[in-house]
C-alpha cells in the first residue's frame, strides 16, 4: 500500500474522548454506578420511535435505526436500576459532583463556561437509550488544550449520560443492560486538527490522561473510549465510533483517509464511463431456476429454506464492485454493509467476485444474459420486502458513489478497517430536555470545582523526572491506569524506596503478567511486597516473580504463602557468604564471573548488594 501524503490530502481529524468518572451515584438518578455480572433481575421489552425536533424534521440517523423495527430487550437489576432508567420516573437534579469535575476539567482546558448549563436530549433510539434519547449538558466551549509541543483547538466539554452496554444482537432483537445506563461521562470534542495520525493518537492519550488526573474516573475496559470525525480536502466528514485502543488510531485514521481517497477515484472512473445515477433502478429479477443444479452451499440452504435468488443489474459497473477501498474491504462491503445495517439479510453477492462462493461460470454467464448485463449483485432470502428494500438501499448507495464520499457514521473493527452504522446526524437531533431546569454556574460552584482541577500530563511527567525516574519511565508511569497508586506507594516509602522500584514495578512487572489481572487486588499485593522489600526479607528480583505466582494461582493464597512455596524469600548473609566462598574454592576467582553466576543460580533469592559484599570480602581476604 502506498503512503499517504496527508498534507497534500488535507487531512484533518476531530477527536471525540468519553471518560468515566467514578462518583457516588448516576448523573441523573441516585443508583450506584456499577456494572454488574449477575443474571438479571428483570427484563423488559420496547419498540423506539423518533419524535419530531422543534424544527419540525426528524433526524436521519433516528430514522435509518426506526426503519429497522427491531425490538429492545432491556436487563436490570434491583440495586444499580430504577424508574429514571426505565423512563418511568422524571430525571433527578443532576449529581453536583459530576457538574464539578466537568467544570474542572473546563479549566484545565481554558475553555469558556456557560453561564446556565441546559440538559438536553439527544435523540438516540438504536436501542441503548430505553427513552430513546440521551441526556446530555454542554458545560464550556472554545478551550485550548496546550501540552508537549501540540494546541489543540476544544470545541465543547460535555456532561453526560452512558448508554445501555449491548450484549447480544438477535436479528430482530437487540439485548442491552441497564447497568451502564445513566453512569456520568465527560466528553471533550476537539476541533478539526492537521497533525499526522500518531500525533492524533498522543492528543488522544493527553486528553484522557489528563481528565483521569482529577482521580474520580473509572478504569478498566470501557472506561475511555474515543471516536474520530475524519476527512480528507475532497472527501466528507466521517465518524469513526469505538475505536477499541488508542494504539489503533493511526491505522484507522490511515485506512479512512485510503477509504475516501479511493471513493473519489470511483466517482472518477463512473463519470469517465458516461453512467448516471438514472442507469440505476431497484428492481430486481428472479433468478432462483438458473441454480437448480448449484453447487453452492450458500444458494442451496436458501432454495432449501423456500427462499430466493434475486439479482439485481448493476450496468457498467464491472470492476468497480470489486475496486478495494480499504485493506480486505471492497465497493461491493460498502454495499453489504448498507444492505446488514438495514434487513436481516447477511450480505451479498456480486460478479466482480464470480465465479466464486461455489457458483460456477455457466452460471455466471446465464445469470448475466437474463438481466442483459454482466454487472450485476445476487441477494437472497426470502421473498418480499426485505429483497426489496435490500436492493433500495443498494441502489441508494450506488447513487451516492457519483458524489463521491458520503457523510456517515462507521464502526471501527480491530484491524483498523471501518463498516457502515448509519447516516451522520443532524440538527434535528438535540432538543431541551423538559423535566429539568437550567443550572446556573455560579462562583460558589467555580470554587468547589478548584479541587478537582487535574494536573496537566506534561506536568505529571516533568515531576515524575524530578523524582529520578528517566523520561521514558516517567511517561509510561503517567500513561499506566496505575500512576495514582504508584505515587501513593512512593510517598508511603518516601527515603525506603528509590521511586523509579516502585513505577517499574507497576509499569513492567505488572504489565508483565499479562491481561485479565483486574480481578486480583495488585495494588494491595505491591504495597505489601515493598514492606518485604523495605525489610529486607525479599529481593527486588523477587517481586515480579511473586506478582507472576499470585496471577497464576488466582489469587486464592496470600503473598506470603506463594513466596514461601516459590521459595523466594531472601537469602542471609551467611547463606550468600557460603555460596561465594565455595565458587571461589572451586578456583573462579574472577568478581564479574562470581556475580553472573550466583545472580543467575540463585535468581531472586539473593540481592545483589549481598553478593557483591562477600565476593570483595573473600577476593580481598585471599589476597592478604
Amino acid at each position: 500500500m502506498a503512503k499517504l501524503d496527508y498534507r497534500a490530502l488535507g487531512l484533518k481529524v476531530g477527536l471525540e474522548i468519553h471518560v468515566q468518572l467514578n462518583t457516588g451515584r448516576k448523573l441523573f438518578c441516585h443508583c450506584k454506578p456499577e456494572l454488574k455480572n449477575s443474571e438479571p433481575d428483570f427484563r423488559i421489552i420496547r419498540r423506539l420511535r423518533p419524535a419530531m425536533s422543534e424544527l419540525s424534521s426528524i433526524d436521519p440517523a433516528a430514522l435509518w435505526e426506526f426503519r429497522k423495527m427491531k425490538t429492545m430487550l432491556y436487563e436490570g437489576f434491583n440495586d444499580v436500576t430504577c424508574l429514571v432508567e426505565l423512563d418511568e420516573e422524571p430525571p433527578h437534579e443532576p449529581d453536583e459532583e459530576s457538574l464539578l469535575l466537568a467544570l474542572a476539567v473546563s479549566r484545565v482546558f481554558n475553555a469558556k463556561v456557560f453561564d446556565e448549563v441546559y440538559v438536553m436530549r439527544k435523540v438516540v433510539i438504536d436501542g441503548s437509550n430505553v427513552s430513546g434519547f440521551q441526556r446530555t449538558m454542554v458545560i464550556a466551549h472554545d478551550g485550548l488544550a496546550e501540552f508537549l509541543n501540540y494546541k489543540v483547538p476544544i470545541w465543547t466539554i460535555s456532561l453526560e449520560e452512558d448508554a445501555a452496554r449491548k450484549i447480544e444482537d438477535k436479528g430482530d432483537v437487540a439485548v442491552y443492560r441497564l447497568d451502564r445506563l445513566g453512569i456520568p461521562l465527560i466528553e471533550v470534542s476537539t476541533g478539526p486538527m492537521e497533525y499526522p495520525p500518531s500525533s492524533v493518537m498522543e492528543v488522544a492519550w493527553l486528553i484522557g490522561r489528563t481528565i483521569m488526573n482529577t482521580r474520580r474516573t473509572k478504569r478498566g475496559l470501557g472506561a475511555i473510549r474515543q471516536d474520530l470525525n475524519i476527512s480528507i480536502a475532497k472527501g466528507a466528514k466521517t465518524e469513526v465510533k469505538g475505536v477499541p485502543e488508542l494504539s489503533l488510531i493511526p491505522k484507522v485514521i490511515e485506512y479512512e483517509a485510503l477509504r475516501q481517497v479511493n471513493l473519489l477515484k470511483i466517482k472518477d472512473e463512473l463519470t469517465k464511463r458516461g453512467l448516471s445515477k438514472e442507469s440505476f433502478t431497484p428492481d430486481l429479477v428472479d433468478v432462483t431456476s438458473i441454480f437448480s443444479s448449484t453447487k453452492s452451499s450458500i444458494i442451496k440452504r436458501t432454495i432449501n429454506e423456500g427462499g430466493i435468488v434475486a439479482a439485481l443489474k448493476a450496468p457498467g459497473l464491472r470492476g468497480i464492485l470489486g475496486f478495494e477501498l480499504q485493506p480486505g474491504r471492497r465497493f461491493g462491503s460498502e454495499l453489504a454493509d448498507r444492505v446488514r445495517a438495514w434487513t436481516r439479510l447477511g450480505g451479498l453477492i456480486h460478479s466482480d467476485e464470480l465465479p466464486g462462493y461455489g457458483i460456477s461460470k455457466e452460471e455466471v454467464a446465464m445469470v448475466a444474459s437474463r438481466l442483459g448485463v454482466e454487472s450485476f449483485i445476487l441477494l437472497m432470502g426470502p421473498p418480499g420486502v426485505e429483497l426489496q428494500e435490500a436492493a433500495r438501499v443498494i441502489v441508494d448507495r450506488i447513487k451516492e458513489a457519483f458524489d463521491g464520499v458520503p457523510e456517515e457514521t462507521r464502526a471501527a473493527k480491530e484491524d483498523g478497517t471501518t463498516y457502515f452504522m448509519r447516516p451522520r446526524p443532524g440538527a434535528a437531533r438535540m432538543y431541551p430536555e423538559t423535566d429539568l431546569r437550567p443550572i446556573r454556574i455560579t462562583f460558589e460552584l467555580l470554587a468547589k470545582a478548584d479541587k478537582y482541577v487535574p494536573e496537566p500530563v506534561d506536568k505529571q511527567i516533568e515531576r515524575y523526572t524530578l523524582m529520578g525516574m528517566s523520561r521514558e519511565l516517567a511517561r509510561q508511569l503517567a500513561s499506566s491506569e496505575y500512576s495514582i497508586d504508584a505515587e501513593e506507594l512512593i510517598k508511603k516509602y518516601e527515603g525506603k524506596v528509590n521511586p523509579t522500584l516502585v513505577a517499574s514495578i507497576f509499569v513492567n512487572m505488572i504489565r508483565g503478567v499479562g491481561k485479565n489481572i483486574e480481578q486480583f487486588n495488585l495494588v494491595q499485593i505491591v504495597d505489601k511486597l515493598i514492606e518485604l522489600y523495605v525489610n529486607g526479607k525479599v529481593t527486588r528480583e523477587a517481586i515480579q516473580d511473586a506478582i507472576q505466582k499470585y496471577v497464576e494461582e488466582g489469587g486464592r493464597k496470600s503473598i506470603e504463602d506463594v513466596i514461601n512455596e516459590g521459595g523466594l524469600w531472601r537469602m542471609q548473609y551467611s547463606e550468600v557468604a557460603s555460596i561465594v566462598k565455595s565458587l571461589i574454592n572451586n578456583g573462579i576467582k574472577d568478581k564479574n564471573k562470581l556475580m553472573s553466576i550466583i545472580m543467575r543460580d540463585y535468581r531472586g533469592k539473593v540481592d545483589s548488594r549481598d553478593v557483591e559484599r562477600a565476593i570483595n570480602e573473600f577476593l580481598n581476604e585471599g589476597q592478604k
